[in-house]
């Protein structure tokens, strides 16, 4: 497979890269050429990283940290080097109402989803803006362009990461280096096949027609959003065509959004 002038040889991070969205980005950038360092807290992510460098011939680790550690978070920059791509994908989900969510799992989603990414980016600029060259694309979702009940802190972080990003996008302007938010519906990651099946466990229907029902009041395209599509997104962001995108929030929601 031919990979991109611009992006062979470049180095990306990717947080929350052991499954669904994050492996698809690690997938879509490697067959450009990049060096990833996949984040997780999974066991198998050093397989991960083996078949990915095999398949793809690029240079290709793993890196274990708890993403609501700030020290975890610097030991994680320190091994990614100075990296040209920075994806923010990793990401933690608490069902509850408001006044049930617990203090533990609002300052979880906050340090996960949202902080953890202010601080690999104000870590990995510095190296950018002495390259002029530099990718940013943090994961929002749906939810941060919309509101939905029982899960206060995703929607709020979410939400905030789409400030995030005009922020920084702002800040980087007049430079080679761009800051994007990409904002997905659903996509069929492990975690949404899980809730699938066991709704069709508890409802008697089965998995496919579980599937319509969960996909009815969502996307008026009545399909998944593949995840490989997103990783597809990422690495256009980050190559030549992407050069004058910043500041975006980029729905991939089967319109969702606009319904």
């Amino acid at each position: 497979m031919q990979s991109s002038p611009v992006l062979r040889g470049r180095t990306a991070l990717i947080t929350g890269a052991t499954g669904g969205i994050g492996l698809a980005c690690a997938e879509a950038l490697a067959a450009e050429g990049c060096d990833i360092l996949l984040h997780g807290l999974e066991e198998h992510g050093p397989a991960l990283a083996a078949d990915l460098a095999a398949r793809f011939g690029i240079a290709c680790r793993y890196h274990v940290a708890d993403l609501a550690d700030p020290a975890a978070i610097e030991a994680l920059a320190a091994a990614a080097g100075e990296p040209d791509i920075l994806v923010n994908n990793a990401v933690t989900r608490h069902f509850a109402p408001v006044e049930a969510t617990s203090r533990a799992d609002w300052d979880r989603d906050i340090a996960v989803n949202l902080s953890a990414a202010f601080h690999l980016i104000s870590l990995s600029l510095p190296a950018m803006r002495r390259r002029d060259w530099g990718r940013i694309v943090n994961m929002s979702s749906i939810y941060g362009r919309i509101g939905t009940r029982g899960r206060i802190g995703y929607v709020t972080t979410k939400t905030a990461l789409i400030g995030l990003t005009r922020g920084v996008a702002l800040e980087t302007a007049g430079t080679g280096i761009t800051c994007n938010a990409i904002c997905p519906g659903t996509t069929l990651t492990p975690n949404i096949a899980a809730r699938i099946r066991a709704a069709a466990a508890a409802s008697g229907r089965d998995e496919e027609a579980e599937a319509r029902h969960f996909l009815g009041p969502r996307q008026p395209t009545g399909r998944f959003v593949e995840a490989s599509a997103i990783g597809a997104m990422v690495a256009f962001l980050c190559g030549p065509a992407g050069r004058d995108i910043t500041g975006a929030e980029l729905p991939m929601d089967g319109g969702w959004s606009i319904a």
